[in-house]
């Protein structure tokens, strides 16, 4: 999951730049970045709840 909120961070410093610097594509590649790190988080949260029902 670390993994997962570097990837937000800088999809956030992304969009940021991008924005002050008027560079839409580069917003939107930040944009991108934070919503495929929601992604891998939820499916990593997921796959955890998964794996506890088959342990009990």
């Amino acid at each position: 999951m670390d993994n997962n909120k570097g990837e937000d961070l800088k999809g956030r410093i992304k969009e940021a730049a991008g924005d002050l610097t008027g560079d839409k594509d580069m917003e939107r590649e930040g944009k991108t970045d934070q919503v495929s790190a929601d992604v891998k988080d939820k499916a990593s949260d997921a796959v955890d709840k998964v794996k506890d029902v088959f342990k009990k």
